[in-house]
């Protein structure tokens, strides 16, 4: 078999060649095996990353697609894709395979470094297993097989696997891995470690557990005749006993704690994922090192404002994520954009609107009246004055351009916007991303990159794991410090009681861009109800700040905020019930006859 070489380029970072190299020559050679085996890490991510930042230009499969963010691209869609998210991944698990295969027989490694490969090979397949699981449901389990072009086609076609027998082949991969695997994950946490392989253990048994539950409870129609689809209710609290005792067991280990460097919180949040030194929080990252491998993240997602770069605004946050920040002294965080009359609330500067929100909202997103680097980040949508109409005196708009001032050198619309637009990088929700903004001006380039990490396990995750398992255990008593904890970090008060919603309202604030929300809501069955087509938050809703200019009126120079409606996604969309397992593609049922379809398919 001959291995394409991976030629080290900075640690573990690598990058391919077109070099081709035998596997004596591969796994003769400890830091060519280990080149090998850096290319298979850098094939993992799976959903919206730094890694698959082109993906961007579309619409499908990108942040875009929730509650969180808009695309910078316009998407007329009512629906969730029959394919969102989708992961078919058998490619990259034969190729995983042979690695394992040419491990297990290279003797001139010491045997050390086959017992470490081998567990962080078999790692990487069980989080291809879990992504392709919680998406389509119990699928074949290839074991280390690894096929090839001789092999009997029928040899090569096996049924699909129960969905409680796919996770439990996810926790038994974890188990081992975690038994073998080193506590350390290495620079930058970039290599799996034993901490990983708990934390995805916790991960696919707290998906098992709610599945087991809430299918049952809430779409119990949602199951296949070999249950394929829907996993046994009884199965649910020894699921979620193995999620809090694995949480626990990470905890107890006093490895990993909140990151809490900075004494204000929104700014310790924000460190939290730009500080790649002695970061506690951090369990797994996908890493980056210049100049080999970067990322445009900073350049293109920011405001135009900050990066200088006008190919901006790629994805921008919505207004719906702003509003589930409660406030420090209120748990609803809804801004008062009017009053109780429906008037218009004046304020005299852009800031004072979001006052006393959790901490964790400006660590995340910048809003208007924030600063970055000591400067302003300036929206405004346009200038308000009043003019009369008949016997009534109104509040009427004027907007132009991003980036256009008046006669008197007044900004209109500014360069940041927002605007109602279908244009690409215009600002049509009236915020930016700060989370993962690279501190640096040169990483904030398109032509230099950052290499600001992309985190994708943490120490938080991990609490309220524990807290969920142990609240659906009926241990509300031994979750509720750990889900204080994230609070308390955040800056907020404390609870005295939690339920589900608790659970929900946590994770909603606490791991935007981190790939939880639309996962979170498929596993509780919430989606078909949070995206029913006519709730407020089946729609996008951005934030359009006006500034007042009329020297006639009491409020000349304050503020006010527009609600609007995303013109990139300007339909309300309905998660349906066959949106909670994505079909099986043609091209697969084809090939491998053993294959029953999803439900509703």
């Amino acid at each position: 078999m001959a291995m394409v070489m991976l030629t080290s380029c900075s640690g573990f970072l690598d990058r391919e060649t077109d070099s081709i190299f035998s596997d004596e020559e591969v796994f003769g050679d400890a830091d060519m095996s280990l080149s090998v085996l850096a290319g298979l890490y850098n094939q993992v991510d799976h959903g919206p990353n730094f890694n698959n930042f082109s993906s961007f230009s579309t619409t499908t499969g990108t942040w875009g697609e929730l509650d969180e963010a808009s695309c910078f691209q316009p998407n007329n869609s009512t629906t969730f894709s029959t394919s969102l998210w989708r992961y078919y991944p058998y490619g990259y698990i034969r190729n995983l395979n042979m690695f394992l295969e040419s491990v297990r027989k290279a003797t001139a490694l010491p045997a050390t470094d086959r017992q470490t490969y081998e567990a962080e090979t078999r790692f990487l397949r069980a989080c291809a297993y879990f992504n392709m699981v919680r998406g389509l449901g119990g699928m074949p389990i290839v074991g280390d097989k690894v096929f090839s072009t001789s092999d009997d086609i029928a040899t090569m076609q096996h049924a699909r696997v129960t969905e409680a027998e796919a996770y439990d082949y996810i926790i038994s991969e974890c188990d081992y891995c975690a038994s073998t695997l080193s506590t350390t994950g290495g620079v930058h946490q970039a290599r799996a470690s034993r901490w990983a392989a708990l934390t995805l253990k916790a991960r696919a048994a707290i998906t098992a557990a709610s599945l087991a539950k809430y299918n049952n409870a809430v779409t119990p129609d949602i199951v296949t005749a070999g249950q394929e689809v829907g996993i046994p209710p009884e199965k649910a609290n020894e699921y979620y006993r193995i999620a809090a005792e694995t949480a626990k067991e990470i905890i107890d280990s006093k490895q990993f704690a909140l990151y809490d460097k900075y004494v204000d919180r929104a700014e310790n949040f924000y460190r939290l994922f730009v500080d790649m030194t002695n970061n506690t929080e951090v369990i797994w990252a996908r890493d980056y090192q210049y100049p080999d491998v970067v990322h445009s993240w900073s350049a293109n997602s920011c405001a135009p404002s900050v990066t200088g770069n006008s190919a901006s605004n790629e994805i921008t946050p919505l207004l719906n994520l702003v509003e589930s920040y409660e406030y420090i002294d209120n748990r609803d965080g809804h801004l008062k954009l009017t009053d109780e009359k429906g008037e218009y609330v004046f304020y005299d500067s852009p800031a004072d609107l979001f006052k006393n929100k959790d901490p964790r909202l400006k660590g995340t997103i910048i809003c208007p009246g924030d600063e970055i680097d000591s400067k302003e980040v300036v929206y405004q949508a346009g200038q308000m004055r009043i003019q009369k109409k008949g016997s009534k005196q109104v509040w009427t708009t004027k907007t132009s351009a991003a980036g256009t001032t008046d006669d008197d050198g007044d900004i209109i619309t500014a360069v940041n916007g927002p605007r109602a637009s279908s244009v690409a990088w215009e600002n049509t929700t009236g915020f930016n991303f700060r989370k993962y903004l690279d501190p640096t001006a040169d990483g904030r380039k398109s032509s230099h990159g950052s290499e600001i990490w992309f985190i994708r396990m943490r120490y938080a995750e991990v609490l309220l794991i524990y807290a969920e398992a142990q609240l659906e255990l009926g241990h509300n008593a031994d979750g509720l410090e750990a889900l204080n904890a994230v609070r308390k970090r955040a800056g907020l008060k404390p609870l005295s009681n939690y339920s589900l919603d608790d659970i929900e309202q946590e994770r909603r604030v606490e791991f935007p861009l981190e790939n939880q929300r639309y996962w979170d809501l498929k596993r509780w069955r919430r989606a078909h109800t949070e995206w029913d087509g006519t709730s407020e938050n089946s729609r996008q809703w951005g934030l359009f700040p006006y500034k007042v200019k009329d020297l006639r009126s009491p409020q000349n120079g304050k503020w006010v905020f527009v609600k609007v409606q995303n013109s990139k996604m300007p339909n309300a969309r309905r998660f349906e019930m066959y949106n909670y397992y994505n079909f099986l593609d043609n091209g697969w049922l084809s090939n491998n006859p053993l294959l029953v379809k999803n439900p509703y398919q």
